[in-house]
């Protein structure tokens, strides 16, 4: 979660509603070096105590006792040939082991078994070579290494596999293995495996060609000189009204690349069920965001590299583990629990602050205390920016530009991001306040203040300190730390920039891969963030690790804006729903889409097709109170909205229910629940509501797992209108949708219609995606496979 955790949130509140009236009026008036003077004396010691409390309830530390439960259940599953699941089970147990422990090898071989069944032959080998790196047993061994040639007679690599068959000979002839049974069995296996090594010797398999087609094209591209990733096409500009703001410099076509930019700074979303209170069950073999991606690069991981001193943080390479330990990590790690429990802002805030090095963090912190120079000035901004235009000096005068006026992806620009610290509720930040004086003091407590400051020499760390402190008192030092992490919390709330990726639902080995966009980490993009928001925007982001790529969605004209949607979209929500989302960022939208609809009567698309219906004439119900009435003259039904809502619960409680007996492999119940769900939902709901196109979807994801490609791809059409209807023919969820359509024609050999869908689909996400996306690639894959077929099949269909 972005905030602390409910009960620190609670415990502030209580705090900050006891105190004195006069020192909270002096609270919401301080700027943010009074504030963090004034939090350092407002931080009792029962708060840090009640603190040190809730993060025991998160486990991060390395438990034998885990490794051991996790190894177990890991064995059990490999037994029942669910590898998926023996291989996240062995990652946990890695991860629990202590450091230099030699059942860590034990992890890893037995992982690099599941991974053999499943055919990543590449990570199986990086496995064994850990195991044996990490002192696998010599009893053992032989096995693990028959797997390792194994592995690379199936990748070709004969030479090394010869080399490997040499060395489990070596092995047992000098240490006597291979006597018993198990002996006997492995040797039956060291022959079988020579006689396959020198079949392929003699009948060597042909290289595989790379497909051209399948390369995908290429982007034209020509950066900014002024706006670091940016487009040439891009122009950065500012106004009173606007702020700084992208404008097109000449015409725009859509699926143009506009932007690429890697994150300053990005931290890993662990997902709420990680956060539960571990002392309440065992341990937890669930599946979170922490288990399935790399903390550092945010990769999806196979074969995880545990963290050396905790079990939350895992990698996807050991080059990774050591990049991330010396940038932040090595002082991040000690305070794990503490980061879990205040929130993913407060770890954003702190890990900017280890990325951007102390001497720059105090460069720009004192830089912001130095009078009328401060642009966040309400007296000074108006002065700065307003002379910025009309200065002839560029972009040098726009915030966040360096002195030969190029905004960059760097510390500097993510400083200028605005805060908003007058807008901000006193309660908010008293709450953001107390929690960076908590991290900064226990930073003092555990000896971290060193690293932190870059204190490496011994003379660095007894220099003396610009002031005199007591024990309980934060040096100057660092609380020049806690102000620009009070400062990036606050600024987060506007700019933050979620990670999203698209995370498959349901069974791995269906035939047709359910995807949605899920949020996988918080970033700060400075150059991103000059984008304005527009529910109706003309642009799509999309991510690749922690690299974003703005595109144009559509055709943008010379001279107009650049927008990007912050959440809050016209084909989503109505325009007073998107208003109170969008008060967060602290301004009222004025894009098109909102002076339409608030300048008309009209009830606007989104809520007449997301409406419900008469329960008796099935014609839109209407109504702004909580009794409902028909909108047909001649029927005189009402209802309370309440009761429909309640109906819409239940049916959204029993879809739930389907998919888990999907997920449980029971097709035939699923399909009844949603035929009847349907029949349901036909009573009072909308033909165009959203929740019957999810019905239509979910009814041809259950037809597919089964094999009916024809009643799937039946079924998925429907969903497919329903879409259309709500978010346009060439958006990027009719992208997803006809993709998940291609699959299903595929898979059923219908090729014509295939073929066309494919391309459709082809069309619509290489706008939204590019032409390098995963996504396209498969669709190239399923189209060059389709061209391939025989003219007999291809006639048959």
């Amino acid at each position: 979660m972005a905030l602390p955790v409910p009960k620190w949130r609670g415990l502030t509140s209580r705090r900050w509603a006891a105190l004195d009236p006069a020192l909270r009026e002096r609270l919401a008036a301080a700027s943010l070096h009074d504030a963090v003077q004034l939090g350092c004396d407002l931080l009792r010691t029962e708060e840090e105590e009640a603190l040190l409390q809730l993060c025991h309830r998160v486990c991060v530390g390395k438990e034998p006792s885990a490794a051991g439960f996790y190894r177990e259940q890991g064995n059990q599953e490999f037994g029942r040939s669910r590898y998926q699941a023996a291989v996240r089970l062995y990652s946990k147990a890695a991860s629990h082991e202590p450091p230099g422990s030699p059942e860590v090898s034990i992890c890893f071989a037995n992982r690099s078994a599941a991974l053999f069944h499943l055919g990543h032959f590449e990570v199986c080998l990086e496995d064994i070579a850990r195991a044996e790196s990490h002192g696998y047993p010599d009893r053992l061994l032989p096995k693990v290494l028959l797997r390792k040639v194994e592995c690379l007679l199936c990748l070709g690599r004969l030479q090394d596999a010869a080399d490997a068959l040499s060395e489990v000979e070596n092995k047992t002839a000098m240490g006597g293995l291979m006597t018993g049974p198990t002996g006997q069995a492995l040797l039956k296996k060291l022959s079988q495996l020579k006689v396959k090594l020198h079949e392929k010797e003699r009948c060597p398999e042909p290289a595989r060609e790379a497909c051209s087609d399948i390369q995908g094209k290429s982007e034209i591209w020509e950066e900014n000189d002024s706006i670091s990733g940016a487009s040439s096409s891009l122009s950065l500009n500012f106004d009173t009204e606007r702020g700084r703001h992208l404008l097109a410099s000449q015409d725009i076509v859509p699926g143009q690349s506009l932007l690429k930019e890697e994150a300053f700074v990005s931290v890993l979303c662990p997902g709420e069920s990680f956060l539960q209170d571990s002392s309440e069950t065992a341990w937890d073999t669930g599946v979170t965001n922490a288990d399935l991606y790399c903390h550092r690069c945010l990769r999806q991981l196979l074969a995880s590299v545990p963290c050396r001193g905790c079990s939350y943080a895992k990698y996807c390479s050991q080059d990774c583990a050591d990049v991330a330990w010396e940038q932040y990590h090595r002082t991040e790690c000690s305070l794990g629990a503490l980061l879990l429990t205040l929130g993913v802002f407060c770890h954003v805030a702190l890990r900017t602050i280890l990325l951007a090095g102390f001497a720059e963090v105090s460069r720009l912190v004192e830089w912001s205390h130095s009078g009328g120079k401060d642009p966040h000035s309400p007296k000074e901004r108006h002065k700065c920016f307003s002379e910025a235009p009309d200065a002839g000096a560029g972009t040098r005068g726009v915030p966040g530009c360096n002195d030969d006026g190029q905004y960059q992806s760097s510390y500097q620009a993510v400083f200028h991001l605005l805060p908003h610290t007058e807008r901000h509720s006193p309660e908010h930040k008293f709450l953001c306040m107390l929690s960076v004086v908590a991290v900064c003091k226990q930073l003092q407590e555990t000896g971290l203040e060193a690293a932190l400051l870059n204190w490496d020499s011994p003379e660095q760390r007894s220099k003396p300190k610009t002031s005199e402190k007591t024990s309980d008192e934060l040096s100057p030092e660092l609380k020049t730390v806690a102000e620009a992490m009070l400062r990036h919390m606050l600024q987060l709330q506007c700019n933050a920039q979620a990670i999203t990726v698209m995370q498959e639902l349901g069974p791995r080995d269906g035939a047709v891969v359910n995807k949605k966009p899920v949020r996988l980490a918080t970033a700060f993009f400075p150059v991103l963030s000059l984008l304005n928001h527009s529910c109706c925007p003309n642009t799509s982001v999309s991510f690749s690790g922690t690299a974003a790529t703005v595109r144009a969605s559509q055709r943008i004209p010379r001279g107009q804006e650049i927008f990007h949607c912050y959440g809050p979209h016209q084909c989503r929500m109505r325009v007073a729903e998107r208003q109170q989302l969008l008060s967060q960022y602290f301004f009222e939208c004025r894009c098109w889409a909102c002076l339409d609809e608030l300048e008309s009567d009209v009830k606007n698309v989104v809520s007449m097709r997301n409406s419900f219906c008469c329960p008796s004439c099935q014609a839109p119900m209407q109504g702004e109170e909580d009794e409902l009435c028909c909108s047909n003259e001649a029927c005189a039904t009402s209802v309370s909205r309440e009761s429909l809502s309640r109906r819409f619960r239940d049916l959204q409680q029993q879809i739930k229910k389907a998919l888990d007996l999907l997920r449980d492999r029971r097709a035939d119940q699923a399909i009844k629940i949603l035929l009847k769900c349907q029949m349901d939902a036909g009573k009072f709901l909308s033909p165009e509501h959203l929740l019957m196109g999810e019905m239509e979807d979910h009814l041809a994801q259950v037809y597919a797992t089964l094999g009916k490609w024809q009643e799937a791809a039946r079924h998925l059409k429907k969903s497919i209108e329903i879409v259309e209807m709500h978010h346009g023919p060439s958006s990027i969820e009719i992208g997803h949708e006809l993709f998940k359509l291609a699959q299903i024609l595929f898979n059923g050999f219908a090729v014509p219609e295939a073929l066309s869908t494919i391309q459709r689909a082809e069309e619509i996400l290489s706008v939204h995606c590019g032409p390098q996306s995963a996504q396209i690639q498969e669709l190239q894959e399923m189209k060059t496979c389709l061209s391939e077929l025989p003219r007999s099949i291809l006639q048959r269909t």
